[in-house]
């Protein structure tokens, strides 16, 4: 029977770590058609996470003190894992029952497979759907995701992280630990020169509830720099790509301060992210109806 090893970092969340346990133990086909290692790493949570691991009976590795993100409990969970395959997911987050079976399905044919999500908003009620909604496997040659990672491009695969499954040949691929938070590079490392797949079905649940590290300023500040860092080794050999992504990681931070109305920040970086019809309209709108395009539209996440 084939293993898979189910890496879950985890961080005060006490209010969303039960149903992501639920969504891991509910997968169809479990202990059947395959099994499961849980590698459940805690970076020392001080709410009741820990209680609910143990009333669940998992046992779970801890990290010595508090290294400010999931990426030590990554590496932890990698360097442990013994499974022919490795999936991901974060604390928040939930998998389809019908995620881990068919994902093994094309597995087989390719290193890395990914699904579509969908992004709920429990602030606003918004539900932003990641996927071409049908049941089909894309298939990605190599480097063609690789290339639109490093340019920032929203087209082609979607590979947000808790839709992985790799290959446990891949595990020795880590996590930045520097930052501890920062995933830009993994993905740059682990795409480059591989093929790949994504299952155009939405298989995986991302919580968006106003405490998730994609909206924290620390980790938006240190994002955007090691962002630039890491393209500095590709720009000689992907120019072209590297100068798009640093157009598009300053329209990110933009958008950032746009939405938590620092609308001189947002402004400054508008500035310097690709001139399109979207961002001036976003420029405009900073001076004056910035809470009406709030409301109506996605601007981040």
């Amino acid at each position: 029977m084939e293993k898979i090893s189910v890496i879950l970092t985890t961080y005060n969340a006490e209010k969303t770590i039960q149903s992501t346990l639920d969504s891991i133990f509910n997968q169809t086909g479990l202990n059947s058609d395959f099994c499961l290692e849980l590698l459940v790493i805690d970076d020392c949570s001080t709410d009741s996470t820990t209680s609910i691991l143990r009333k669940n009976n998992i046992n779970y590795f801890q990290t010595n003190i508090n290294s400010g993100g999931p990426n030590k409990g990554r590496n932890i969970g990698l360097n442990n894992a013994t499974g022919d395959y490795i999936c991901f997911i974060d604390h928040d987050d939930l998998w389809d029952s019908e995620k881990i079976r068919k994902q093994l399905k094309v597995i087989k044919d390719v290193p890395i497979v990914s699904t579509g999500y969908k992004v709920v908003n429990l602030k606003n009620g918004k539900v932003i759907i990641r996927s071409h909604n049908i049941e089909k496997v894309f298939y990605y040659e190599k480097n063609q995701t690789f290339l639109n990672k490093v340019s920032k491009s929203k087209d082609g695969q979607q590979a947000y992280f808790s839709t992985l499954m790799i290959r446990s040949e891949l595990k020795n691929v880590l996590f930045e630990e520097n930052f501890g938070m920062i995933d830009y590079d993994y993905f740059l490392r682990l795409f480059e020169n591989k093929e790949s797949a994504e299952l155009g079905e939405c298989l995986m649940t991302r919580i968006m509830n106003g405490d998730n590290l994609s909206l924290n300023i620390d980790y938006r500040l240190k994002d955007y720099y090691y962002s630039l860092l890491v393209l500095e080794k590709y720009r000689t050999k992907y120019r072209k790509q590297v100068d798009l992504a640093i157009k598009r990681i300053n329209g990110s931070r933009a958008r950032y301060h746009y939405l938590v109305n620092e609308m001189d920040n947002a402004r400054l970086y508008f500035r310097k992210s690709s001139i399109e019809l979207k961002t001036v309209a976003y420029f405009l709108s900073s001076y004056f109806g910035n809470q009406f395009v709030k409301d109506n539209f996605n601007i981040f996440g």
